[in-house]
C-alpha cells in the first residue's frame, strides 16, 4: 500500500500514548511508540530499538491542539507524513450505542458528545484529541474503539442495578471498562492456549486503574467495574466499591461539595488513601511502614474476593490471567492474590512467578495461571485496519 501507516491514540488522565503501525497485507505491525507525560511535559519516542527522550515546547492547552501539532510534527520527521492512512482512538465509553469500532464522522462525534454525562472525566479527553487531530490532518480517516463494547455480552441481570426501572432505562447500569485490554488477552489466549480460551477465565487488569473480567469462550460474562471507573477493586487512587451511605454521610454530615467528593474518590482514595504514602505499588512494596503493608493486603484481598464473585457468574474457574503494569511486573502482589485464592484451586509456582514466566501455575494447581502482556494499541490498530478495508471495499 502506498499510504500504509496507522497512528493509535490512547488518552489517559496523566499521559497520552501514540502507537505507529505499518498497515501490511495480513496485519497491523507496530513500528514505534510515543508516550507523552502530561505532568512532566516530556515525550518518549521508541523507534528501531532506540529510545529518544525530549522536553515538549508546546503548552498543554485545554483543546490539546498545540500538543497534538508538536507530536505530529515530531512523528513527521521520523515517518513519511504522506503515508498516514488513519488515526485510531481509544474511547472509554460507548454506552449501549456502539457495539464495535466505528469510523468517526459528524454524527458519530455528536453521539460521543451525548455520552459525556456517563464518563465526564474520560470522554471529553478523547473528543479533544479527535478534534485536535482533525485540525491538523483534516482529511485523514479517524476511528474509535470502545472499552465498553466488549462487555455488552453481559446478561441483563449482571448489568442491572437494584434501582427504579426508569433510571435503568435512562442509562444508569453496569457497563464495564478496560474492554480493549480484555480483547487483547482473549485473542492471545485463543492463540497460545486454545484449550483454556474456550473455558472459564478471570483476567485481572491491574495497573493504575484496575478491573477484573470473567471470560467464557473469550466472551465477557461479568466484570468488576460497573457504571463508572470507580467501581470494583481498590486502585492506585480510586476507591473501588463503596457503600453509597458513605457519600450521603459526606454530603450531609461533613458538608462536602460535589467537586470535593469527586476529587476524593478519583484522586485521594485507593492505595494512596489507605497508605497515606503512595498509590504506586512499587513504593508500597519498598516501604517498611505498616500502612503500606495494610494497603497492599487490602488490595490483594479485594481482588481475590472479586475473583470469587465473578467465578460464581461463570460457574467455576479454570484459569486466571495477570496483566497490565502491576499484574505483569509485581511478583509479590501476584503471590498474595493467589494465596487468597488457594481455596479455589489456584497455586503459583514460586520460581515461575519470581521469573515472570508466561505460565505461572504450579503442577498441582487445578486452576491455570498466566502472565500476559496486554496491548490495547494493537487492538485499536487492528480495528482501524478492518475499518479501512471496509471503506476500500465500498
Amino acid at each position: 500500500m502506498a499510504n500504509n501507516l496507522i497512528l493509535t491514540c490512547n488518552t489517559g488522565s496523566s499521559s497520552v500514548k501514540f502507537g505507529i503501525y505499518a498497515n501490511e497485507i495480513a496485519t497491523a505491525r507496530k513500528v514505534g511508540e510515543v508516550v507523552v507525560d502530561l505532568r512532566k511535559h516530556t515525550l518518549s519516542l521508541q523507534y528501531r530499538g532506540d529510545v529518544h527522550e525530549m522536553d515538549l515546547a508546546s503548552t498543554v492547552t485545554d483543546d490539546m491542539k498545540e500538543l497534538t501539532e508538536e507530536v505530529l510534527g515530531i512523528l513527521s520527521r521520523q515517518f513519511d507524513a504522506a503515508k498516514w492512512q488513519a488515526v485510531g482512538h481509544r474511547v472509554v465509553h460507548g454506552g449501549d450505542v456502539f457495539r464495535g469500532p466505528v469510523v468517526i464522522e459528524i454524527n458519530i462525534e455528536e453521539a460521543l458528545e451525548g455520552l459525556v454525562p456517563l464518563a465526564p472525566l474520560h470522554e471529553p479527553q478523547a473528543l479533544k484529541l479527535i478534534r485536535a487531530v482533525r485540525s491538523h490532518l483534516p482529511d485523514i480517516v479517524q476511528t474509535a474503539s470502545f472499552d465498553t463494547s466488549f462487555h455488552l455480552t453481559n446478561a441483563d441481570h449482571v448489568r442491572r442495578l437494584a434501582i427504579p426501572r426508569d433510571l435503568h432505562d435512562a442509562g444508569i447500569k453496569r457497563y464495564g471498562f478496560h474492554g480493549l485490554s480484555y480483547t487483547s488477552i482473549a485473542r492471545q489466549l485463543a492463540s497460545i492456549a486454545p484449550e483454556i480460551a474456550g473455558r472459564r477465565v478471570v483476567v485481572a487488569h491491574l495497573g493504575s486503574g484496575c478491573s477484573l473480567c470473567g471470560l467464557e469462550n473469550g466472551i465477557s460474562r461479568d466484570t468488576s467495574m460497573g457504571f463508572s471507573t470507580l467501581d470494583g477493586v481498590p486502585m492506585a487512587t480510586r476507591c473501588g466499591t463503596l457503600d453509597p451511605g458513605v457519600l450521603l454521610n459526606l454530603l450531609r454530615e461533613q458538608k462536602r461539595t460535589l467537586a470535593d467528593i469527586e476529587d476524593l474518590l478519583y484522586n485521594k482514595s485507593g492505595l494512596l488513601g489507605v497508605s497515606g504514602i503512595s498509590g504506586d505499588t512499587r513504593d508500597l512494596l519498598e516501604s517498611l511502614d505498616a500502612r503500606a503493608a495494610e494497603a497492599l493486603d487490602l488490595f490483594a484481598f479485594r481482588i481475590a474476593g472479586e475473583t470469587a464473585r465473578i467465578a460464581n457468574t461463570l460457574g467455576g474457574l479454570d484459569a486466571f490471567v495477570f496483566t497490565a503494569g502491576v499484574g505483569e511486573h509485581q511478583p509479590p502482589i501476584r503471590a498474595a492474590i493467589a494465596t487468597h485464592l488457594a481455596w479455589l484451586g489456584l497455586g503459583l509456582d514460586t520460581e515461575a512467578n519470581a521469573a515472570g514466566r508466561q505460565l505461572l501455575s504450579s503442577p498441582a494447581s487445578s486452576v491455570m495461571a498466566f502472565l500476559m502482556h496486554t496491548d490495547e494499541g494493537q487492538v485499536i490498530a487492528d480495528d482501524a485496519r478492518e475499518l479501512l478495508m471496509g471503506i476500500e471495499r465500498k
